[in-house]
């Protein structure tokens, strides 16, 4: 694993790159803020990302709610969210990978769901174009689509998010062939779309998860779901997916880059880059 990805994936970001829309006064401060990582990320550009994210009821219905679940499929369309698919390439996938990271998981006790034919939505292709904005033709690398229930109660806990990033991470690294592999924790920050506290934005909250996601990710396990609710929002518990993220990588870390961004479409928009040095270590240590 050579790098980790937290960011938010709000519609409106893909809906601004495809209507060139990025520079306006609204929008620039936001994709200003992603113009370092981008950077980075292009000079490291990984053969695989894992991307950790939630349908939002465009590929998987109520009738059925996997709490975790892996695309094993050779590709992936983008999904008609009901005003026609973003105009984006589809999604190559890595199913040799995929079977190898679901048997993985399911030996280290996690119920995992397979998808052999699957959509994907905003939820995977705005963090694919957060990272590259300018794909062409194709994305510049194969995807493993990882979907994690936030929408249905109950939705995985903290705790269990943080504790399957790191079974993740050791499914990675036990792959037989040499790959860099990305991974990309996906969804929030702080927001809520209906109630009575919609558009509520908790930047406090938001800037303690920043910094509490490189330094302390067990502080941010030990919420509850009722915690994450409470100070970010209803649908700022997506946040438990960068926990993923955060626990496939080592405990050696080095934050590239950071921005925070609000509003954006009535949400806090955040995004930090994580170098796995732990990758440099296994590198020094292999024969």
């Amino acid at each position: 694993m050579i790098w980790g990805l937290a960011t938010s994936h709000v519609p409106s970001i893909g809906a601004a790159m495809d209507h060139g829309k990025t520079q306006d006064p609204y929008w620039k401060p936001l994709f200003d803020g992603y113009g370092p990582a981008r950077e980075w990320m292009a000079r490291h550009t990984p053969d695989v990302a894992v991307v950790v994210y939630n349908d939002h009821a465009n590929a998987v219905d109520m009738s059925v709610t996997p709490t975790f679940a892996i695309g094993a499929a050779s590709s992936y369309e983008v999904a008609d969210e009901g005003w026609g698919s973003r105009p984006v390439p589809t999604v190559i996938g890595a199913p040799e990978f995929s079977d190898h990271l679901v048997e993985s998981l399911v030996d280290a006790s996690f119920d995992i769901t397979v998808f052999q034919d699957l959509a994907v939505d905003h939820g995977l292709t705005v963090p694919l174009s957060v990272y590259c904005p300018d794909p062409g033709e194709s994305w510049p690398c194969a995807v493993v689509p990882l979907l994690v229930n936030v929408i249905q109660y109950p939705q995985p806990t903290a705790a269990r998010c943080l504790a399957l990033g790191r079974a993740l991470g050791e499914a990675i690294r036990s792959y037989p062939e040499d790959l860099k592999v990305a991974v990309f924790g996906t969804g929030g920050m702080s927001h809520q779309l209906a109630g009575a506290r919609a558009g509520l934005i908790n930047q406090d909250f938001d800037r303690m998860f920043l910094d509490a996601i490189e330094h302390e990710p067990e502080k941010l396990a030990a919420m509850s779901r009722e915690e994450y609710i409470h100070a970010a929002g209803s649908e700022g518990i997506e946040l438990i997916m960068w926990l993923i993220m955060r626990g496939a990588l080592g405990p050696r870390v080095r934050r590239v880059h950071e921005t925070y961004h609000v509003p954006a479409s009535n949400t806090a928009a955040g995004m930090v880059l994580f170098e796995n040095l732990e990758a440099d270590r296994s590198a020094s240590e292999a024969p």
